[in-house]
């Protein structure tokens, strides 16, 4: 399986580097690793313009992405209009790796559109309990505030529910930027497992 490294859970400078390997970048620049870079742009749940989307795609080429992570991504019919125009225009950019962040799983017209979709992207106590309904093998799963005696625990939890791709993870989404900084720095600063 595939391993996709959200903002808040940046691979250790040891991981040796494959092609099975993702980390969402939040902003173009630096290089905060090695590895195959997916720049993260948040559609706010279908709320933002096409035209800043548009921006930050533009942005995410001239910096030399290898694709991108639509976060916060609209999980209804309403929003594939918008989300297939995007994908459509990132593919004419170059920018053919697209993951679709919305979280949850998606009204099934957004199966046609050929990237990968993040059907669950929250904590463990959540993950636990999810049913999988509406997600399909192959889906990415992102399990975050896993207690890290739990984190094999939960990879096979992934495994066994299809995850294609994600990761599991003892670190936090709401990590404050200062922490997240350190935390790219650091080599131990949380312990992961991919999927």
């Amino acid at each position: 399986m595939k391993t996709l490294f959200p903002m808040y859970a940046q691979p250790s400078p040891e991981l040796a580097l494959d092609a099975d390997t993702w980390v969402v970048q939040e902003r173009p620049g630096p290089r905060r690793s090695a590895h195959q870079v997916l720049g993260r742009v948040d559609l706010d749940w279908g709320g933002r313009s096409l035209a800043d989307v548009l921006a930050d795609v533009d942005a995410w080429r001239e910096d030399g992405a290898e694709g991108l992570f639509l976060d916060r991504a609209p999980a209804g019919s309403g929003g594939v209009g918008p989300v297939a125009l995007t994908v459509r225009l990132a593919a004419r950019r170059g920018l053919h790796r697209v993951v679709l962040n919305p979280g949850v799983p998606t009204h099934p017209l957004y199966r046609d559109l050929g990237v990968r979709i993040c059907t669950f992207d929250g904590p463990w106590s959540a993950y636990q309990g999810w049913d999988g309904d509406g997600g399909r093998i192959g889906d990415g799963h992102l399990v975050h505030s896993v207690p890290t005696s739990l984190i094999t625990a939960a990879r096979r939890l992934m495994g066994r529910r299809g995850a294609g791709f994600g990761l599991a993870t003892d670190a936090g989404p709401l990590l404050s930027a200062a922490v997240a900084g350190a935390v790219a720095d650091s080599a131990d600063s949380c312990r992961t497992s991919g999927s």
